[in-house]
């Protein structure tokens, strides 16, 4: 982006934090009194404020569809209730409700911004919808929605793998694999910490920034790995908020929901079968006999490797990641019969 462009965006994040923040308002007050909107009803009612705010008239539209969208998540109880907008929680993206033109070379049509220049790269063939313009510290980004289909990973084995997530190790394997943790919060903290006693705010967010990029790219390679080698993925849905309360930031760090939620989407794409199992004693259970003999609470977890009264002798996530992968293929077993 030239300096211009850089400075009308900036002004056009400024007036749209005003915008979301009326939208959220309006909605929860309203509601209160029993006035309820249509979509197209919402977003009219800023019409003909564009010129006044100088802002395009879809850029304000886009953005009360935004602010109408986030509460009808929270009213179905998918998401939680919309925050207001201020210096502590920026908003950072701007709608582009219009449809976007194919790029050129290294050149894109923004609408109301014209041509503007991007790092080139391969776009999937599809439709471009919409877009968003989205600021982070690093720069501005350009986030397309295109309307393509998804290519499937490719299969190099028809294997089925039980998961057990855990933080000394990533994760737990039933063929006794282990993924180790990279720990990239903890390789980051002693110049993150220098940042913040140097209330650098600008640092600071860079090294999220990279450390959230890090996390990302890692549970992209583990789970296209784990799709492409495996028909039945069963992995252990664990309590991580609860977790979280007693360990703090070594659980968020892990990033095990971001993972579940890769596997997921990638294994409906690439046909492969995702479950997520009820975690419940799948430490405590010996995966030979089934018999309760394992560690069990807190004081439990110091206890890595254990005997059953049977005789077998475990490693504590290896056996979970097992009892895992049993009750993932009974519950495949049951969807089979379901939609037999």
């Amino acid at each position: 982006l030239t300096k211009a462009q850089e400075r009308r965006l900036d002004e056009w994040l400024w007036v749209l934090t005003g915008v979301w923040n009326f939208a959220i308002r309006k909605i929860e007050l309203d509601a209160k009194d029993g006035i309820y909107y249509t979509p197209k009803d919402f977003q009219n009612l800023l019409a003909n404020h564009s010129r006044n705010l100088d802002m395009p008239s879809h850029v304000l539209q886009g953005m009360m569809a935004m602010a109408y969208t986030a509460w009808h998540r929270c009213f179905k109880k998918i998401g939680g209730k919309p925050k207001l907008k201020g210096a502590r929680n920026k908003l950072n993206s701007i709608p582009l409700p219009d449809p976007i033109k194919t790029p050129v070379g290294n050149k894109i049509t923004v609408p109301y911004l014209k041509d503007v220049r991007f790092h080139k790269q391969a776009l999937p063939d599809g439709k471009i919808k919409c877009g968003r313009i989205v600021k982070r510290t690093s720069g501005w980004y350009l986030c397309l929605f295109i309307d393509a289909a998804p290519n499937a990973i490719l299969p190099v084995a028809s294997n089925s793998i039980g998961i057990d997530s855990g933080f000394k190790h990533l994760l737990s394997l039933s063929n006794g694999e282990k993924v180790e943790h990279p720990r990239e919060l903890e390789q980051s903290a002693m110049r993150l910490a220098q940042a913040q006693r140097g209330i650098n705010r600008k640092l600071v967010a860079r090294i999220n920034e990279r450390i959230a990029n890090q996390r990302k790219d890692r549970n992209h390679k583990i789970s296209r790995k784990l799709v492409s080698e495996n028909s039945l993925i069963a992995f252990s849905a664990d309590n991580h908020k609860g977790i979280a309360s007693k360990f703090g930031k070594s659980v968020a760090s892990s990033g095990h929901a971001q993972l579940r939620q890769m596997l997921a989407y990638k294994s409906i794409a690439s046909g492969r079968l995702y479950v997520e199992v009820d975690n419940r004693n799948s430490t405590r259970t010996c995966s030979a006999c089934g018999a309760l003999t394992g560690p069990q609470g807190w004081a439990g977890l110091s206890v890595r490797h254990w005997m059953c009264g049977c005789g077998a002798k475990h490693d504590r996530d290896t056996n979970a990641a097992i009892n895992t992968l049993m009750l993932g293929m009974e519950c495949a077993s049951n969807l089979e019969k379901r939609y037999a």
